[in-house]
């Protein structure tokens, strides 16, 4: 399943209600979209974001 881009435009961070970047992996696949002004990086599993700030992991 791949991930909508158009679902990306319109989500935010749950935190902040900031803006998103989506994260990819070597391959180009997305992996996580990340909030830079909260430092935290929410996983996408399946195709689907999780946006659950007890799932995202802290950017360094």
């Amino acid at each position: 399943m791949t991930l909508d881009h158009r679902l990306i435009d319109l989500l935010v961070c749950p935190v902040c209600k900031g803006p998103l970047e989506m994260l990819r992996d070597e391959a180009g696949q997305p992996v996580e979209l990340a909030c830079r002004a909260d430092r935290l990086a929410f996983p996408v599993r399946d195709g689907l974001p999780v946006m659950l700030e007890g799932e995202a992991r802290s950017l360094e």
